[in-house]
């Protein structure tokens, strides 16, 4: 799934890295149900209060289950078994307080109470101690223990909690995870959706083998009115237990090994969050209101739509039929097989082909008023869909998608396994992308181009198009086991969807954006609140926390650094490996990590390296210290925050790179060394002036250099600004701003290297320079610092501001280009530069007057409209524009545009508009409360509204989604102060355990309290050399 936060968004003239936006531990035996729970290791997902849960002593239904389950099987003489012992053990509890209060009370009326010597007492109390002791092992060791046969084990020990299902009973199953006892071969799903009343009948018929014998057959089941259940054709009864979104069927007999059918009919809402199966609605051109129904099941949400086994783990194949009103066209993951006339009402009913074995949360299916172009390649028909009124939009995303199946097909040596691939055009949608296989879902934003469209637009597009064509073999065709490896999936794709542009649409730069996301992956993986690559989840607040950076780009960074680390196109070859081995199956992390291991024809070994990058949290800082030819290296957790995080002494083997001032800029300049342990050392073959370590920023760490190592880079540079390759001296920058956040290097060091940015024209350092100064400018300006903010915005003027004046407005052809001015013209209009302004302005009166057909060059089109926006002429035009415009990338612009706004008024208006979904769209929220909270005027705003509308937020957008993580990082990455660190810990706080337990608001709280100590430390140097 692509994250919304992947869409094109930037901070003040560079490319924003917002955290994404977008794992458990598989169970080794198959058992009917757990006997113990360690609620220490495994709470459950939700709250649950004393009075829903029986606690049911393991012994009394162990030891009667081990004479005979049959003979007593009856809820009643479980719970009541378990009152009884529990009761006992209460009464046996409160009688010896009692008693041990009492023994020794003096009653004060009476001078009766005689004082006992110590000796006396002493005596007493070990005689007391031995009386006891014997009475102990007398009565509770059974005899048993003393004979030489001794005592047979007994399968009981501490007690199970079993729920209360909504019917009062007790529901018969106590793990979010389902049973292995039973799993699903085929479904049979029908479905019918009233797109007036947005309700949906379904009947599901569910083929489960038996692979151990068990009573109950346990899955999930959520939001739903189930009519009737029947097994062979016998209806029986049926328990939910809501919190868990669980269902049980349970059976008086043991089933036996071998294969059934379930089948359940149901009714339910249709979904008006966007999860499950949702309703979603749009304003066509002649304003006549459309509706539609559609789905979103990943993670956790096909069980809104049928009932089903809900697990990656849990593949089954499935067959689909819709019934849908004449006027409408249904689609699925398979082609059609034929369109049924039902004779009621106008009804008909479409039937699907039956699918490849595949996930539940790869199911989908569409009910819509949609129009298409499609295109047969690669013995495939593949097909772009949007809204009537949007057709004419499809034809780039169409060429996009046959171009890079092709290249998939061939790079991966395994054809795309349907006869079918349709990519959807979604109106109200708030993922970026969806891969359910054969029908990949998008935002409009993503797939919708116009013709007149710039590559710069473009890029975007195609980036999520890759990503999705992608899983279709990373994700689809092998599929990770549990979400704990979900970057198996997303690391995946992410890695393929840079790779692929590279080498098929090289004109749209996109290892400039490549370098970007992995820059944005570790300044996430560099707080304690961070996790391992691969991460224990359990509940489903964990598992939507996965979506984040951490799965997704240092996923597909981790995967980089390999294939730069591997030759002769091992890579490749592993990965082919790994496809074909596990080809419609489940995957853990090892499994990928053994199919390279298998190829590699070096000594390294790649388990043994790739482990210590996905089980450790973080990343390393390696230290250099050269004394003539000789380089001792070093590692250590870079951890900011270290007040908190303990010191696990973590090691990484790290595949470090480096080159000197004898060869820098070719690839082939590059040398390894291995640095496996805390240190080591390697020796130069002669004198060089200087080293630069992670060639091409391709590893995942970063380098710090002693005194003298950063003066001859930084020497370096001031001589020859073209002596490293962009990305080194983009990382460069970025890894000295980090160092002076972590204390490394004073700030004095990082405006040392910042001198050399005035002759620089390259994009990637010359945006991320750019980056890493809007975020200082910004925490000054929010902490009302007047006097420093305005230093700094002379200092950013004053280093960029000759390449501002020098920034046509005229269409660009160049991404790299496009992307470079459009981060200096942003910069320099928000800094209310003159020239700039006057411009934007200028270019935005001729759009007025060209009755808003002037095409304004795409990659200035957001400067200018931001220019715009603050008055309110300007204001108004944009959102009369907006609401009536048919260009989503014009309109996502707009937008933007439009949240800028320093006008409170205006602020809370769209706020409100963009929460209740009645002028803006629900899935534009996150994006309106992240550029609201960007400029003072709205920061705090944005923040109060968020804590005074959270239930409502919560009840649109799941806790823990990656939309969730936006929100709460758009309106608290800012503050540096003490008084807003309690505010948010007291109110993160007050909403109890999923408020407060979110990783989320951990790295909130952490990053808060990063600023407030970089300021404290760093205040006096930019007062002084400012």
């Amino acid at each position: 799934m692509e994250s919304a936060n992947h869409l094109n968004q930037q901070e003040y003239g560079a490319i924003e890295r917002a955290p994404l936006p977008r794992n458990m531990i598989e169970n080794s035996m198959f058992e009917e149900e757990p006997d113990v729970v360690d609620l220490a290791k495994e709470s459950p997902s939700y709250h649950i209060d004393s009075d829903d849960v029986t606690y049911e002593p393991r012994s009394s239904r162990l030891l009667v289950r081990g004479l005979g389950e049959n003979d007593m099987d009856e809820d009643e003489e479980d719970y009541e078994s378990s009152a009884r012992l529990l009761g006992m053990s209460f009464m046996n509890r409160s009688s010896s307080q009692r008693s041990a209060a009492s023994s020794y009370t003096c009653q004060q009326p009476s001078r009766s109470c005689s004082t006992l010597s110590t000796k006396t007492t002493a005596v007493g109390v070990l005689i007391l101690v031995l009386v006891v002791s014997m009475f102990m092992v007398i009565y509770f060791v059974p005899s048993c223990t003393f004979t030489k046969k001794g005592c047979q084990k007994s399968n009981s020990s501490m007690g199970s909690i079993y729920p209360i299902s909504t019917s009062g009973e007790l529901f018969p199953w106590t793990d979010l995870r389902l049973p292995l006892s039973v799993h699903p071969v085929h479904y049979n799903i029908s479905l019918h959706p009233d797109l007036n009343s947005m309700t949906f009948q379904g009947n599901v018929s569910i083929v489960v083998k038996v692979l151990h014998e068990t009573k109950n057959i346990i899955l999930h089941s959520s939001d739903m009115n189930i009519i009737k259940v029947t097994f062979e054709d016998k209806e029986y009864r049926f328990l939910e237990y809501k919190p868990w979104q669980q269902i049980a069927i349970k059976f008086p007999e043991d089933l036996k090994k071998g294969q059934y059918v379930l089948k359940i009919s149901y009714k339910a809402n249709l979904s008006n969050s966007y999860d499950g199966f949702y309703n979603s609605s749009y304003v066509d051109t002649a304003g006549t209101k459309r509706v539609l129904a559609a789905t979103q099941f990943e993670p956790l949400a096909a069980r809104k739509a049928f009932p089903c086994f809900d697990e990656p783990a849990f593949k089954s194949t499935f067959v689909v039929k819709m019934t849908r009103d004449a006027k409408y066209i249904s689609l699925s993951n398979m082609p059609k097989i034929k369109t049924t006339d039902l004779n009621e009402n106008g009804l008909q009913e479409d039937e699907f082909e039956s699918s490849v074995k595949m996930s539940t949360y790869l199911v989908a299916f569409i009910v819509a008023e949609f129009s298409s172009h499609s295109k047969n390649v690669s013995k495939t028909t593949v097909s772009v869909y949007a809204v009537p009124d949007k057709k004419d939009q499809v034809h780039y995303a169409l060429e996009t998608a046959c171009k890079l199946l092709v290249f998939y097909n061939r790079f991966f040596e395994i054809d795309y396994p349907l006869s079918k691939l349709d990519l959807v055009a979604i109106p109200d949608f708030l993922a970026g992308a969806m891969e359910n296989w054969g029908l990949i879902t998008f935002r409009e934003t993503t797939l919708l181009v116009g013709n007149q469209s710039s590559p710069f637009d473009k890029q975007l597009v195609t980036s999520v198009i890759a990503h999705e064509l992608a899983h279709q073999w990373f994700g689809n065709l092998v599929t990770m086991r549990w979400w704990n490896d979900l970057w198996l999936n997303e690391g995946f794709a992410t890695y393929m969807q840079y790779m692929s542009i590279e080498n098929v649409f090289s004109n749209l730069d996109i290892d400039i954006e490549f370098l970007n996301v992995r820059f944005k992956a570790l300044a996430k993986d560099a707080l304690n609140s961070s996790h391992p690559v691969s991460a224990f989840v359990s509940t489903p607040e964990q598992v939507e926390e996965m979506f984040d950076s951490v799965s997704y780009e240092k996923g597909a960074s981790i995967l980089l650094m390999l294939n730069a680390t591997l030759r002769d196109g091992e890579f490749r070859k592993g990965v082919i490996e790994y496809l074909q081995n596990y080809n419609l199956s489940n995957t853990e992390s090892k499994d990928l990590w053994n199919s390279l291991s298998q190829v590699s024809k070096q000594s390294l070994n790649v388990s043994e390296m790739m482990n210590t990058w996905t089980v450790h949290k973080g990343f390393p800082l390696v230290t250099v210290k050269r004394s003539g030819t000789q380089v001792t290296l070093s590692q250590e957790h870079f951890l900011l925050n270290a007040e908190n995080g303990t010191d696990d002494s973590s090691l990484w083997h790290i595949p470090l790179t480096y080159v000197n001032d004898s060869c820098s800029v070719l690839r082939s300049c590059k040398q390894v060394f291995h640095l496996k342990d805390k240190a080591d050392s390697l020796q130069l073959p002669g004198q060089v002036k200087w080293l630069k370590f992670n060639f091409r920023s391709d590893g995942f760490y970063i380098v710090h250099y002693d005194e003298q190592g950063w003066s001859d880079l930084i020497s370096a540079l001031k001589v020859d600004v073209n002596v490293l390759p962009s990305e080194d001296k983009a990382a460069l920058i970025n890894n000295i701003f980090a160092l002076s956040r972590l204390g490394k290097v004073s700030f004095r060091q990082v405006l040392n290297l910042m001198e050399y940015i005035r002759n620089e024209t390259e994009t990637a350092p010359l945006t991320e320079a750019l980056s890493q100064l809007g975020q200082i400018y910004r925490l000054l300006d929010k902490r009302s610092d007047l006097n420093l903010a305005s230093r700094m915005t002379t200092y950013i003027k004053d280093h960029f501001g000759s390449l501002m004046e020098s920034q046509s407005y005229e269409v660009e052809t160049s991404v790299s280009k496009m992307t470079l001015r459009s981060a200096l013209l942003e910069t320099a209009c928000a800094l209310k530069g003159p020239n700039c302004t006057t411009q934007a302005r200028h270019l935005f009166d001729q759009w007025l007057a060209s009755n808003k057909t002037l095409q304004i060059p795409s990659d200035l089109m957001r400067t200018v409209f931001k220019v715009a926006a603050q008055t309110d002429e300007g204001w108004s035009e944009l959102l009369d524009s907006y609401k009536h415009s048919i260009y989503d990338t014009e309109k996502r612009k707009m937008l933007e545009a439009l949240a800028s706004t320093q006008d409170v008024r205006k602020i809370i208006w769209i706020l409100q508009k963009s929460l209740d979904g009645s002028e803006i769209q629900n899935q534009e929220f996150p994006l309106v409360i992240h550029t609201v909270c960007r400029d003072f005027a709205g920061y705090l705003y944005a923040w109060d509204f968020m804590k005074e509308n959270w239930e409502k937020i919560t009840q649109k957008f799941p806790v823990g989604s990656f939309a969730i993580q936006s929100i709460i990082t758009s309106t608290t990455s800012q503050f540096s102060t003490k008084t807003h660190l309690t505010e948010v810990q007291n109110f993160f706080s007050s909403l109890g355990a999923k408020g407060s337990q979110m990783r989320i608001v951990q790295e909130a709280i952490e990053t808060i309290k990063q600023n407030m100590r970089w300021m404290e430390k760093n205040l006096k140097t930019l007062q002084i050399w400012l």
